[in-house]
Protein backbone atom coordinates (compact mmCIF):
# COMPACT_ATOMS: atom_id res chain seq x y z
CA UNK A 1 0.00 0.00 0.00
CA UNK A 2 1.43 3.41 -1.11
CA UNK A 3 2.47 5.58 2.11
CA UNK A 4 0.70 8.96 3.06
CA UNK A 5 2.53 12.43 2.05
CA UNK A 6 5.24 13.24 4.74
CA UNK A 7 8.13 15.64 4.10
CA UNK A 8 10.49 16.23 7.51
CA UNK A 9 11.80 19.65 8.18
CA UNK A 10 14.74 20.12 10.75
CA UNK A 11 14.47 23.44 12.63
CA UNK A 12 11.82 24.89 10.49
CA UNK A 13 7.88 25.51 10.40
CA UNK A 14 6.16 22.38 8.51
CA UNK A 15 2.99 24.02 6.31
CA UNK A 16 1.42 21.94 4.36
CA UNK A 17 -0.91 23.57 1.55
CA UNK A 18 -3.11 21.63 -0.80
CA UNK A 19 -2.64 23.21 -4.30
CA UNK A 20 0.35 22.86 -7.08
CA UNK A 21 -0.06 26.16 -9.50
CA UNK A 22 2.83 28.48 -9.79
CA UNK A 23 3.28 30.38 -7.07
CA UNK A 24 1.56 33.83 -6.39
CA UNK A 25 2.84 36.75 -3.63
CA UNK A 26 5.38 36.11 -0.89
CA UNK A 27 7.26 36.97 2.32
CA UNK A 28 9.15 40.66 2.45
CA UNK A 29 12.75 40.89 3.94
CA UNK A 30 15.52 39.05 3.25
CA UNK A 31 17.70 37.35 6.02
CA UNK A 32 20.83 36.06 5.67
CA UNK A 33 19.56 32.36 6.18
CA UNK A 34 15.66 32.89 4.51
CA UNK A 35 13.17 30.39 6.39
CA UNK A 36 12.47 27.64 4.77
CA UNK A 37 8.81 25.28 4.78
CA UNK A 38 7.88 22.26 2.80
CA UNK A 39 4.58 22.32 0.44
CA UNK A 40 2.53 19.33 0.05
CA UNK A 41 1.31 18.86 -3.31
CA UNK A 42 -1.85 17.82 -4.95
CA UNK A 43 -3.50 14.19 -4.26
CA UNK A 44 -3.24 11.48 -1.80
CA UNK A 45 -2.22 9.32 -5.22
CA UNK A 46 0.85 8.12 -6.40
CA UNK A 47 2.41 10.06 -9.57
CA UNK A 48 4.34 7.38 -10.98
CA UNK A 49 3.74 3.84 -10.64
CA UNK A 50 6.11 0.69 -10.76
CA UNK A 51 5.79 -2.68 -12.45
CA UNK A 52 3.54 -4.64 -10.02
CA UNK A 53 1.24 -1.37 -9.44
CA UNK A 54 -1.75 0.07 -10.86
CA UNK A 55 -1.32 2.86 -13.71
CA UNK A 56 -0.49 6.56 -12.67
CA UNK A 57 -3.10 8.98 -12.19
CA UNK A 58 -0.53 11.40 -12.66
CA UNK A 59 2.74 12.20 -14.22
CA UNK A 60 5.55 11.59 -11.75
CA UNK A 61 7.12 14.41 -9.50
CA UNK A 62 3.98 15.88 -8.47
CA UNK A 63 4.32 13.39 -5.02
CA UNK A 64 6.16 13.44 -1.80
CA UNK A 65 5.76 10.11 -1.65
CA UNK A 66 5.25 7.68 -3.79
CA UNK A 67 5.84 3.75 -4.81
CA UNK A 68 6.38 3.54 -1.15
CA UNK A 69 9.58 5.94 -0.69
CA UNK A 70 9.39 9.03 1.00
CA UNK A 71 11.20 12.30 -0.26
CA UNK A 72 12.31 13.89 3.28
CA UNK A 73 13.68 16.55 2.61
CA UNK A 74 16.01 19.30 4.82
CA UNK A 75 16.77 22.72 3.81
CA UNK A 76 17.58 24.89 6.58
CA UNK A 77 21.51 25.02 5.61
CA UNK A 78 23.15 23.31 2.61
CA UNK A 79 20.32 21.22 0.92
CA UNK A 80 20.07 17.77 3.24
CA UNK A 81 17.28 14.81 2.32
CA UNK A 82 16.64 11.28 2.25
CA UNK A 83 14.50 8.96 0.68
CA UNK A 84 12.80 6.95 3.56
CA UNK A 85 11.76 3.27 2.42
CA UNK A 86 8.70 1.06 2.20
CA UNK A 87 10.17 -0.24 5.75
CA UNK A 88 10.56 3.62 7.09
CA UNK A 89 14.04 3.45 6.47
CA UNK A 90 16.44 5.39 5.10
CA UNK A 91 17.27 3.64 1.49
CA UNK A 92 20.84 3.53 0.87
CA UNK A 93 21.55 1.58 -2.20
CA UNK A 94 20.35 2.93 -5.68
CA UNK A 95 20.66 2.02 -9.39
CA UNK A 96 22.69 4.05 -11.34
CA UNK A 97 20.98 5.63 -14.31
CA UNK A 98 23.05 7.96 -17.20
CA UNK A 99 25.71 7.86 -14.35
CA UNK A 100 24.65 9.15 -11.26
CA UNK A 101 22.45 7.27 -8.55
CA UNK A 102 20.03 10.23 -7.75
CA UNK A 103 19.36 13.15 -10.31
CA UNK A 104 18.14 16.29 -7.84
CA UNK A 105 16.84 19.26 -9.75
CA UNK A 106 15.10 22.77 -8.29
CA UNK A 107 13.04 25.27 -10.03
CA UNK A 108 11.49 27.87 -8.99
CA UNK A 109 7.31 27.81 -9.54
CA UNK A 110 7.31 29.89 -12.27
CA UNK A 111 9.91 28.42 -13.88
CA UNK A 112 12.95 30.31 -13.65
CA UNK A 113 16.44 29.01 -11.98
CA UNK A 114 16.58 26.20 -13.40
CA UNK A 115 19.64 23.86 -11.61
CA UNK A 116 20.55 20.11 -11.97
CA UNK A 117 23.10 18.72 -9.60
CA UNK A 118 23.97 15.21 -7.91
CA UNK A 119 24.63 15.04 -4.27
CA UNK A 120 26.90 12.56 -2.42
CA UNK A 121 25.40 10.03 -0.14
CA UNK A 122 26.70 9.51 3.29
CA UNK A 123 26.38 5.77 4.55
CA UNK A 124 23.62 6.60 6.62
CA UNK A 125 21.39 7.45 3.41
CA UNK A 126 21.40 11.36 3.78
CA UNK A 127 22.30 13.37 0.65
CA UNK A 128 24.10 16.43 0.49
CA UNK A 129 24.74 19.65 -1.40
CA UNK A 130 25.49 22.88 -1.64
CA UNK A 131 22.49 24.34 -3.55
CA UNK A 132 22.27 28.43 -3.63
CA UNK A 133 18.62 29.95 -5.03
CA UNK A 134 19.11 33.56 -6.46
CA UNK A 135 15.90 35.10 -5.86
CA UNK A 136 12.58 34.81 -3.57
CA UNK A 137 10.03 32.48 -3.86
CA UNK A 138 8.69 29.26 -4.09
CA UNK A 139 10.85 26.50 -5.72
CA UNK A 140 10.04 22.91 -6.35
CA UNK A 141 12.85 19.75 -5.52
CA UNK A 142 12.56 16.99 -7.88
CA UNK A 143 14.78 13.65 -6.46
CA UNK A 144 15.17 11.11 -9.56
CA UNK A 145 16.19 7.92 -8.49
CA UNK A 146 15.67 4.10 -8.80
CA UNK A 147 15.87 1.72 -5.82
CA UNK A 148 18.24 -1.40 -6.00
CA UNK A 149 15.40 -3.79 -7.16
CA UNK A 150 12.44 -1.07 -6.67
CA UNK A 151 10.77 0.83 -9.51
CA UNK A 152 12.17 4.12 -11.19
CA UNK A 153 10.69 7.20 -8.92
CA UNK A 154 10.71 10.90 -8.71
CA UNK A 155 9.20 12.61 -5.93
CA UNK A 156 9.03 16.34 -5.39
CA UNK A 157 8.43 18.40 -2.36
CA UNK A 158 8.78 22.65 -2.08
CA UNK A 159 10.83 25.04 0.15
CA UNK A 160 9.90 28.96 0.31
CA UNK A 161 12.59 31.30 0.27
CA UNK A 162 11.28 34.54 1.52
CA UNK A 163 11.96 37.99 0.26
CA UNK A 164 10.57 39.91 -2.97
CA UNK A 165 9.01 37.65 -4.67
CA UNK A 166 9.06 38.63 -8.76
CA UNK A 167 7.92 36.28 -10.76
CA UNK A 168 8.87 35.39 -14.54
CA UNK A 169 6.27 35.68 -17.56
CA UNK A 170 7.92 32.76 -20.11
CA UNK A 171 6.84 33.69 -23.48
CA UNK A 172 6.72 30.62 -26.31
CA UNK A 173 10.92 30.10 -27.23
CA UNK A 174 12.82 28.10 -29.22
CA UNK A 175 15.78 29.56 -28.95
CA UNK A 176 18.94 30.62 -26.32
CA UNK A 177 22.12 31.83 -25.91
CA UNK A 178 24.59 31.30 -23.15
CA UNK A 179 28.09 31.73 -22.75
CA UNK A 180 28.52 32.58 -26.61
CA UNK A 181 26.35 29.15 -27.93
CA UNK A 182 23.48 29.53 -29.40
CA UNK A 183 20.63 26.97 -29.14
CA UNK A 184 17.79 26.19 -31.28
CA UNK A 185 15.28 23.35 -30.53
CA UNK A 186 13.24 21.73 -33.24
CA UNK A 187 9.96 20.10 -33.22
CA UNK A 188 6.26 20.09 -31.90
CA UNK A 189 5.53 18.87 -28.74
CA UNK A 190 2.20 16.40 -29.54
CA UNK A 191 0.00 14.83 -26.25
CA UNK A 192 0.30 11.46 -25.46
CA UNK A 193 2.52 10.47 -27.81
CA UNK A 194 6.46 10.53 -28.10
CA UNK A 195 7.28 14.23 -29.31
CA UNK A 196 10.87 14.43 -31.51
CA UNK A 197 13.00 17.31 -30.48
CA UNK A 198 15.81 18.10 -31.42
CA UNK A 199 18.62 20.70 -30.42
CA UNK A 200 20.87 22.11 -32.71
CA UNK A 201 24.07 24.27 -31.17
CA UNK A 202 26.33 26.89 -32.52
CA UNK A 203 29.02 28.97 -31.65
CA UNK A 204 30.49 32.07 -33.42
CA UNK A 205 28.16 31.39 -36.59
CA UNK A 206 29.30 27.35 -37.00
CA UNK A 207 27.40 24.30 -35.78
CA UNK A 208 29.57 22.66 -33.14
CA UNK A 209 30.08 19.28 -33.65
CA UNK A 210 32.41 18.16 -31.10
CA UNK A 211 30.10 17.77 -28.05
CA UNK A 212 31.53 15.73 -24.84
CA UNK A 213 29.28 13.03 -23.92
CA UNK A 214 27.30 14.49 -20.62
CA UNK A 215 24.80 11.86 -18.16
CA UNK A 216 26.03 9.20 -20.89
CA UNK A 217 24.47 10.95 -23.98
CA UNK A 218 24.76 13.95 -26.16
CA UNK A 219 22.44 15.92 -23.94
CA UNK A 220 20.42 15.80 -21.31
CA UNK A 221 16.82 17.25 -20.96
CA UNK A 222 14.02 17.99 -18.48
CA UNK A 223 10.94 18.61 -18.96
CA UNK A 224 8.52 20.29 -16.83
CA UNK A 225 4.66 20.98 -17.48
CA UNK A 226 4.15 24.95 -16.72
CA UNK A 227 0.72 25.15 -14.56
CA UNK A 228 2.08 22.40 -11.88
CA UNK A 229 5.92 21.75 -12.84
CA UNK A 230 4.74 17.83 -13.30
CA UNK A 231 8.45 16.38 -14.33
CA UNK A 232 7.94 14.55 -17.28
CA UNK A 233 9.43 11.55 -19.44
CA UNK A 234 12.42 12.51 -21.75
CA UNK A 235 14.20 9.78 -23.62
CA UNK A 236 17.74 10.82 -25.17
CA UNK A 237 18.26 9.10 -28.89
CA UNK A 238 21.24 7.56 -29.99
CA UNK A 239 23.42 9.07 -32.63
CA UNK A 240 25.47 12.06 -33.46
CA UNK A 241 22.58 14.42 -33.00
CA UNK A 242 20.85 16.30 -29.13
CA UNK A 243 17.40 14.43 -29.68
CA UNK A 244 15.24 13.54 -27.58
CA UNK A 245 11.24 12.15 -27.74
CA UNK A 246 9.77 13.99 -25.26
CA UNK A 247 5.77 12.47 -23.91
CA UNK A 248 3.36 15.14 -22.34
CA UNK A 249 0.35 14.17 -21.45
CA UNK A 250 -1.74 17.24 -21.61
CA UNK A 251 -2.01 20.01 -24.32
CA UNK A 252 -0.61 23.35 -22.70
CA UNK A 253 2.83 25.08 -22.53
CA UNK A 254 5.90 23.23 -21.01
CA UNK A 255 9.72 24.34 -19.83
CA UNK A 256 12.49 22.52 -21.03
CA UNK A 257 15.92 22.88 -19.67
CA UNK A 258 18.88 21.06 -21.80
CA UNK A 259 21.96 20.38 -20.30
CA UNK A 260 25.00 19.77 -22.96
CA UNK A 261 29.06 20.07 -22.36
CA UNK A 262 31.39 21.40 -24.82
CA UNK A 263 35.27 22.17 -23.69
CA UNK A 264 34.87 20.42 -20.77
CA UNK A 265 31.55 22.81 -19.06
CA UNK A 266 28.39 22.14 -18.75
CA UNK A 267 25.84 24.78 -19.58
CA UNK A 268 21.91 25.11 -19.64
CA UNK A 269 19.41 26.08 -22.28
CA UNK A 270 16.22 27.05 -22.13
CA UNK A 271 12.96 26.96 -24.00
CA UNK A 272 9.31 27.48 -23.72
CA UNK A 273 6.67 25.05 -25.68
CA UNK A 274 3.33 25.05 -26.06
CA UNK A 275 1.63 21.73 -27.58
CA UNK A 276 1.08 21.49 -31.44
CA UNK A 277 -2.60 20.88 -30.54
CA UNK A 278 -2.47 24.51 -29.23
CA UNK A 279 -0.82 25.84 -32.25
CA UNK A 280 2.25 25.91 -30.56
CA UNK A 281 4.97 26.88 -32.91
CA UNK A 282 7.27 29.05 -30.75
CA UNK A 283 8.83 32.63 -31.45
Amino acid sequence: MKTGYKVALYGAALVVVFGGTWAAGAATGTPQAPPVHAEQSHGEEAAHGGHDQAPSKLPPGLSVSDNGYTLKLDATKSLQFQIEGPDGKPVTKFAVEHEKRLHLITVRRDGANFQHVHPEMAPDGTWTVPVTYPDAGSYRVFADFKPEGGPKTTLGADIQVAGDYRPKAHEDSRTFSVDGYEVTLDGELNVNKPSAVTATITKDGKTVTDLQNYLGAKGHLVALRSDDLAYLHVHPEQGDQVKFAVEVPTAGKYRLFLDFQHDGKVRTAEFTLTTHEEGGHGH
